[in-house]
This record gives structure tokens, C-alpha cells and sequence, in this order.
């Protein structure tokens, strides 16, 4: 098996020519995005577009740094704000509606934990996925290997080691589940503050 394809069914591999020439494209995307006038929303959605290679219409907000990008699938709705980093050796997948803070970072790479194992050269990618309706907090790490449920909130700052169910409140480092998100959420929009009646007239005509 060629590198690439070792990568791509993931197993060990090792970052030879034809894997970086995969991400000299890449590269050449995220410095265009990286460089665009950060007015020019039509721009950047097209620059974020060919990224990824889709036909929704997600949006980041740059500065943005992957390291393939087409092994990056969204759903519709996506949003990601400034500064987020994706090593997307494997796949991450997103569902519907998910909205990530600035600094969030996903990490399906990985390196041996020996030394000996780890001075080879050899890397992985383990695939991450994300659910339906998810918002991670700003400065979010997710760990390979990690599944998200839908509906769930993860906390600004947290690390994410292993699987959250869905509809999850969790946080911390590791992140843990702090409770269940339940319909008497619905009407708070932070904490104990209830969305007043113009907002709550439109939320309930939108569903």
C-alpha cells in the first residue's frame, strides 16, 4: 500500500512525498483564505467552499489551517469563528447546525506513545465525528478518535477525550458530562435569562 492509502484506511503511515504533495494544494487554499480582505464574505465562502471541496454552504471566519481540507465533511449550517485548527488526517465529520468558537482544534493525528515506535516515522489519523446541532465552546480540543452526540454543548476550554453522549452539557479537561439538556432548556437563552416574548414569538413561528 502506498502511504496515502495507508492514511486514508487508518493505518500507520509515514508523511512521504506524495502525502505532502496532497497538502501542498491544501496550502496553497488556506493562504488565499488567510489573506482575503476579511470584508469579503462572498469571497471567503467561495475560498472555504473549494477547501473543502462541497456543495453546502458553510462559512469560517479566517484565519483557518487544515491540513487537507477535503477530508473535512459538513453538514448545512456550519459555522466555524476565527483561528480554528483541524488536522485532518481522517475524516471529521460534521452534522447539521454546528457552530464552533475561535480556537477550537481538532486533532485526528496522532504519533505512538513509545519512543521507539514514535522515532519511526510512522503517524495515524483516527476519524472524529460531530452530530446534528452542536456548539463547541471557544478553545475546544477534541482528541482522535472522539464521537459527539447530537444536540450537545461542550464547554469553552474543554478537552475532549473520549465519546459525549448526545444532548450533553459537558466540560472540562477531561471533559465530562455535566448534565442533560432537556426541553425546559428551551426558553433561556444564558443561564437563568428567559428569551423575551418578540425573540420567543419568532423562535416558535420558525419551527
Amino acid at each position: 500500500m502506498t502511504n496515502p492509502q495507508r492514511r486514508d484506511a487508518q493505518l500507520p503511515y509515514i508523511s512521504d512525498e506524495a502525502v505532502m504533495e496532497e497538502q501542498r494544494r491544501t496550502r496553497a487554499i488556506l493562504q488565499k483564505l488567510n489573506t482575503i480582505d476579511v470584508s469579503d464574505f462572498e469571497g471567503i465562502a467561495a475560498q472555504v467552499r473549494e477547501l473543502l471541496q462541497t456543495e453546502e454552504e458553510p462559512f469560517i471566519n479566517p484565519p483557518f489551517y487544515c491540513d487537507y481540507g477535503n477530508h473535512i465533511k459538513v453538514g448545512k449550517n456550519f459555522f466555524a469563528n476565527y483561528n480554528c485548527t483541524f488536522l485532518d488526517v481522517a475524516a471529521i465529520t460534521f452534522g447539521d447546525n454546528c457552530l464552533l468558537g475561535p480556537n477550537v482544534s481538532i486533532y485526528t493525528a496522532g504519533h505512538p506513545v513509545h519512543p521507539h515506535s514514535r522515532n519511526s516515522r510512522y503517524e495515524y489519523g483516527i476519524a472524529v465525528t460531530v452530530g446534528n446541532d452542536v456548539w463547541l465552546g471557544g478553545c475546544t480540543v477534541i482528541c482522535p478518535g472522539v464521537t459527539i452526540g447530537d444536540g450537545c454543548v461542550i464547554g469553552a476550554g474543554s478537552v475532549v477525550t473520549k465519546d459525549i453522549p448526545p444532548y450533553s452539557i459537558a466540560a472540562g479537561n477531561p471533559c465530562r458530562v455535566i448534565r442533560t439538556i432537556t426541553d425546559e432548556d428551551r426558553k433561556y437563552y444564558f443561564r437563568d435569562r428567559v428569551f423575551d416574548d418578540e425573540a420567543w414569538a419568532a423562535i416558535q413561528q420558525g419551527e
